[in-house]
């Protein structure tokens, strides 16, 4: 779906301050705030000679390189696997001297982040693409001292196995466009990594078991109600872990991808009747929390895609919402961030 104007590099959403990039910025402001001693001695180290600005301090700096593209192929015999990704990775420095002072003497290139993100493909394989992220942050809080926190953005092309007659292919893989995967880890030097994972550009349909009404009405409303139309949405599910020990990454993906199917479709005889967008992207949490007990929150965007009825009377044909016209823009938005209370009651 075309989206106007400008867009969040991570997740595509329009950059307005309120795409789930956004939110994650409350959560660096975490670690800024655990930090904070250490992140104001900082600032008063590079706060600027001049009396006029003295009043004036760095809060956060960062920088790191972005797109980092590779296929990694793991050869065991004739079998062949895959993980092609793409990586970005920002660094954030115990001096910002390089932006006060002009000083470079502590600035990693970020050619150099490129290469070490190869290098670790190579030596360390992708298992999984959070143990990738994982790697990627130990490396860089382990191998440079003046490194004081570490996030690695990494992105995977959904590439499957190609199948012929049920049989498995060895080498062969067809390129599957059924949402995006995608993970991020922050870490900060002597504390736990974050870990979240996430699904992106993920296209559903449903042509009936759709409704909108009750809603508010007022002297701009011209919206008719409705208890039959198409359900249509770009899906965008991001969740956070807990404790990040023995977490099996592939199966807890697969478990909410399965569950964002489910909760949004209903029985396959049936369907579930959903009254709004907002209802079902709550079903949608619902379910992945009740499944997945490792998962403390989840929030997810849902785009909507209209449809509307095209009138073909001219033509001398009836149109029993049979032929109906996408409209790309403008297009409606709901975004729902849900977390069990014990996470709130432990972080109080």
């Amino acid at each position: 779906m075309e989206k106007a104007g400008r867009t969040c590099f991570f997740c595509d959403q329009p950059a307005t301050g309120l795409c789930a990039c956004a939110m994650r910025v409350g959560r660096e402001r975490e670690f800024l705030l655990r930090d904070r001693d250490k992140n104001r001695t900082r600032a008063k180290l590079c706060a600027p000679a001049s009396n006029e600005n003295e009043d004036l301090e760095i809060l956060n700096v960062e920088y790191g390189k972005n797109m980092i593209k590779l296929l990694r192929i793991r050869r065991d015999g004739k079998k062949h696997c895959i993980k092609e990704v793409e990586a970005c990775v920002h660094l954030r420095l115990d001096s910002v001297n390089e932006y006060s002072q002009g000083d470079n003497s502590a600035v990693i290139p970020t050619d150099t982040m490129k290469n070490a993100v190869l290098a670790l493909a190579k030596c360390n394989g992708i298992e999984t693409i959070e143990q990738f992220a994982l790697d990627i942050c130990n490396y860089f809080i382990s191998s440079y001292c003046h490194v004081m926190y570490v996030k690695a953005y990494i992105q995977e092309a959904p590439w499957r196995r190609l199948e012929q007659n049920g049989v498995p292919h060895a080498h062969s893989f067809i390129f599957v466009p059924e949402g995006i995967r995608f993970c991020e880890v922050e870490r900060c030097q002597d504390g736990c990594p974050l870990i979240s994972s996430g699904i992106k550009d993920l296209k559903l349909k449903k042509t009936t078991q759709s409704g909108f009404e009750g809603f508010h009405r007022d002297k701009y409303t011209t919206l008719p109600e409705t208890t039959d139309r198409i359900l249509s949405a770009e899906l965008f599910c991001k969740w956070y872990y807990g404790k990040c020990q023995d977490i099996d990454f592939d199966c807890v993906w697969d478990i909410v991808h399965d569950s964002v199917l489910e909760a949004f479709s209903g029985p396959p005889d049936c369907g579930e009747y959903s009254p709004s967008y907002q209802k079902t992207v709550n079903d949608i949490q619902m379910l992945i929390l009740a499944r997945v007990p490792q998962i403390e929150e989840t929030e997810v965007i849902l785009n909507n895609i209209h449809y509307f009825v095209t009138d073909l009377k001219k033509l001398g044909l009836a149109n029993e919402k049979e032929v109906l016209i996408p409209v790309e823009t403008p297009y409606g938005s709901c975004t729902c961030v849900l977390r069990r209370k014990k996470c709130l009651e432990e972080q109080a």
